[in-house]
């Protein structure tokens, strides 16, 4: 049976993934780093699936935990067949009030992570004779502008970069790296309460999606799916390039393009609010731990 690997499995879209895979008949090793629980109820789903699991813990902001964690997983699983390299941390804040340890989480967890997991995941790849494909979570946020995201957009930005340069030099090994960018996703449960990421108060969901122009945030199902298809036979020819999964959010990225999906003049001041309060990191979780 085929494995996959991912990291962050116990969030929201690495849960989405790991389900999919399962369902298509891969084995699936569930990372997480702090919090084990949400690991261990998705790693007892996928054996309900008649699927394989297992948990690995690991810090991938260490290249010594990366190391161990495979050692892990070729213990356990033996080749790689996906790796979905989906482990990150939101970190918001200013330039202007930024510092070495903000700017390192954010570095180390989602860039050098995502690099070296490549990296292995390649390497272990190549020893089984594998023509395997590394996907690469990254974000809308790596061609679009808000407010406080100075380093979490510029590693999303270079994730792209770093795609396309891994596909170049794996691609003799027969070796696909594919990146997805995903906009808000939560769970479907949220496109039917209105309520995600804690947020209780539904006009926070109301006013995101009123400037999304599917009116909805994606799911992690839907990432999942895409996940799926980009390793598959079906995308066999699709290396080093990165796929906006974000229903449309990144095309009314003008202020005026805000006002006008309201149906209002695009230059009545009083509409400028709403860019701002979404860009506002007190309307939003101040802390995601990395998973």
């Amino acid at each position: 049976m085929p494995n996959v690997f991912v990291t962050g499995a116990s969030g929201t879209i690495g849960h989405g993934i790991a389900l999919e895979y399962a369902r298509r008949g891969y084995d699936v090793a569930v990372h997480y780093n702090r919090t084990a629980e949400p690991a261990v109820k998705l790693a007892e789903e996928i054996r309900a699936m008649g699927r394989k699991a297992v948990l690995i813990k690991g810090d991938i902001s260490s290249v010594e935990e990366i190391g161990r964690m495979f050692r892990e997983f070729e213990e356990q699983l033996g080749e790689v067949d996906v790796m979905v390299c989906n482990a990150g941390v939101t970190v918001i804040f200013p330039l202007l009030e930024a510092n070495e340890k903000l700017f390192d989480r954010v570095v180390d967890t989602d860039f050098k992570g995502t690099f070296f997991c490549t990296s292995f995941a390649a390497k272990n790849m190549i020893a089984h004779k594998v023509k395997g494909t590394v996907i690469v979570i990254s974000s809308n946020h790596d061609k679009g502008c808000w407010m406080n995201f100075a380093a979490y957009a510029s590693v999303k930005a270079g994730l792209d970069k770093f795609v396309m340069n891994a596909a170049m030099e794996l691609a003799p090994h027969g070796i696909r790296v594919v990146g997805i960018a995903p906009g808000y996703t939560a769970t479907e449960e949220a496109n039917r309460t209105h309520v995600a990421f804690g947020i209780e108060d539904t006009s926070y969901y109301d006013g995101v999606t009123s400037c999304i122009p599917l009116k909805r945030f994606g799911t992690a199902t839907e990432v999942g799916k895409l996940a799926y298809f980009l390793s598959s036979e079906d995308a066999g020819y699709i290396t080093g390039t990165t796929v906006t999964c974000d229903g449309g959010a990144l095309l009314p990225a003008l202020t005026g393009k805000w006002k006008l999906m309201k149906g209002a003049d695009p230059l009545d001041p009083t509409l400028d609010e709403w860019p701002d309060k979404l860009n506002d990191p007190n309307a939003r979780r101040k802390k995601k731990q990395q998973i």
